[in-house]
């Protein structure tokens, strides 16, 4: 199975930079299943019902998020409501939505995706460690499912690397979210799960992490309150990784960034 999962969608220059580059991404790559982390499409600040039908008529398969989730008040009614579009699991018993999404390929093969959030430098919330093991109990790789792939949002390297080790050789992949910067660690664990700490941001990179310049240069420099953060608007770019698995044993066999677009160097898997 291929798996193309796009990391987060920052403001109107990430959704026009999928909107442009995903058709030839589709080509190129020939991804089974799409992901894409679309907690900051809307304006920098959550997501709309609008935006979320727009990159499932793309051809997106399913939506994860992180902190921003909620930014949207109206969101919440749609989120209840679409299986596709997920919250991160470890949120508290009766949160509405859902933290993960068993998908079917057309071929009949079955993928379980899940989006965890961090706690490290991140708002309180259930302990991902113990989640992610009653999620796990009802699926075996490459037997119940054909793969497994999962959405961890954080603010720390240590803690995505820890929570994906835990995990290897029972999941497929795991990609980081949330720090809008392309981690250059793209790898397979000694068990077989495909690891990246952060797969980036789709969005304008003349920036600061996708916000306009001058309000964050200002805030540290002045100390002063700045008008409210607000996304660069330029061209943006694709960033994100694609993951291939043993179909056998639901394992990765190889795991590449993908990087298409202005400002940083271009980068797509060769296999």
């Amino acid at each position: 199975m291929r798996i193309l999962f796009l990391g987060d969608v920052m403001g109107r220059s990430g959704r026009e930079a999928i909107e442009k580059h995903l058709p030839d991404l589709k080509s190129k790559l020939k991804p089974d299943v799409i992901i894409v982390n679309a907690e900051n499409a809307a304006h920098g600040f959550g997501m709309t019902e609008k935006i979320c039908k727009g990159l499932l008529e793309m051809g997106v398969d399913c939506i994860t998020s992180g902190n921003h989730v909620w930014d949207q008040r109206d969101f919440i009614l749609y989120i209840d409501k679409e299986p596709r579009v997920l919250r991160p699991a470890n949120f508290p018993a009766g949160t509405p939505g859902k933290g993960s999404y068993l998908h079917q390929l057309d071929d009949g093969r079955k993928i379980l995706i899940a989006n965890y959030m961090g706690r490290i430098f991140m708002d309180p919330m259930d302990d991902p460690f113990a989640g992610v093991q009653d999620l796990l109990k009802p699926h075996t790789l490459g037997k119940t499912v054909d793969a497994i792939f999962v959405d961890f949002h954080g603010e720390t390297n240590s803690e995505k690397m820890s929570f994906a080790h835990m995990l290897d050789g029972r999941i497929s992949g795991l990609v980081g979210t949330h720090t809008h910067t392309p981690t250059a660690d793209a790898t397979i664990f000694s068990g077989g799960t495909a690891y990246q700490s952060d797969a980036g941001m789709c969005g304008d990179y003349d920036s600061v992490i996708g916000m306009r310049k001058d309000i964050p240069i200002a805030k540290f420099t002045r100390k002063m309150p700045t008008e409210r953060f607000s996304p660069a608007d330029q061209e943006g770019t694709v960033c994100g990784v694609l993951i291939e698995t043993n179909d056998n044993i639901g394992l990765a066999k190889n795991i590449g960034p993908v990087v298409v677009g202005p400002r940083l160097r271009n980068v797509m898997p060769d296999f």
